[in-house]
């Protein structure tokens, strides 16, 4: 089975590459399931059931999120009733939505689970309960036949410890947040794949894909009516993601870095 997930989805720009090129990427490598990180895709903070709609009608199979997920609070009804977008798994379960589905194509069948890291991060309770409860009702090789776990975390240490803590349990570890791609994509030990951050998808010329300028006055202390970020939305926009092959045991046998940068017409 190959899956392309795609990082943070920012802005504007980020929407473009996915609504207007994921159907060639995705017959370019010829991927069983593309998945995506949406939770900036509304104008940087955040997901709107339009946007969300659009994603998927373009050929996204499922959409991970974040801390942002609550910031258009017109996604919440969207989040009960869609079963191809999750929210962190560690939320209290009265809040809306799911934090782990799966989806299936071609009678193949992937679980995606997301936790949000509690390292700077809001707050939100244990990464491991939840993940071990998960995966005592499903197993690699037996009913199921991929596992995917978002880490959405600012701490490195956090990602790469839960790497190694699911490491043979599932196909996939791969960091968000941070939107900077990490340079260690990799299979651990025992044949999962990981990676601290995927990256993003958006205007690359940027800070985490929002106009530099903002984050520069703050910078400086520069506290001015003028320093409120905006989603950058320039002439490139890129695509950054990692695409992972696993084999009929569910596990790791391949992790690439996939970068690709298209005019923002």
């Amino acid at each position: 089975m190959k899956i392309l997930y795609c990082g943070d989805i920012v802005g504007r720009a980020g929407r473009n590459v996915i609504t207007r090129h994921i159907a060639e990427i995705r017959q370019k490598y010829a991927v069983d399931f593309v998945i995506a990180n949406g939770e900036n895709a509304a104008h940087g903070f955040g997901l709107t059931p339009g946007i969300a709609d659009d994603l998927l009608n373009a050929g996204v199979d499922g959409l991970t999120t974040g801390n942002h997920i609550w910031q258009q609070r017109e996604i919440y009804p969207y989040l009960d009733s869609c079963k191809k977008i999750i929210r962190p798994l560690n939320y209290p379960d009265a809040l809306p939505g799911k934090g782990w589905q799966i989806i299936e194509s071609n009678s193949k069948r992937l679980l995606i689970a997301q936790v949000l890291g509690r390292v700077f991060m809001p707050a939100a309770d244990s990464i491991a309960e939840p993940l071990e409860r998960l995966l005592k009702l499903y197993t690699l090789g037996k009913n199921i036949d991929a596992i995917m776990v978002d880490i959405h975390g600012e701490a490195s240490s956090e990602k790469i410890a839960l790497g190694y803590y699911l490491d043979g349990r599932v196909s996939l570890v791969a960091g968000t947040h941070t939107h900077v791609p990490t340079a260690d994509a990799r299979i651990l030990p025992q044949k999962t794949g990981y990676i601290t951050d995927v990256g993003m998808c958006g205007d690359f010329e940027s800070v985490l894909g929002f106009e530099p300028q903002a984050p520069m006055d703050r910078l400086a202390d520069k506290l001015t009516s003028q320093n409120r970020l905006t989603p950058a939305n320039g002439k490139e926009i890129t695509l950054w993601g990692i695409l992972v092959e696993t084999g009929t045991d569910g596990l790791c046998q391949n992790i690439t870095q996939i970068k690709e940068t298209f005019a923002n017409d």
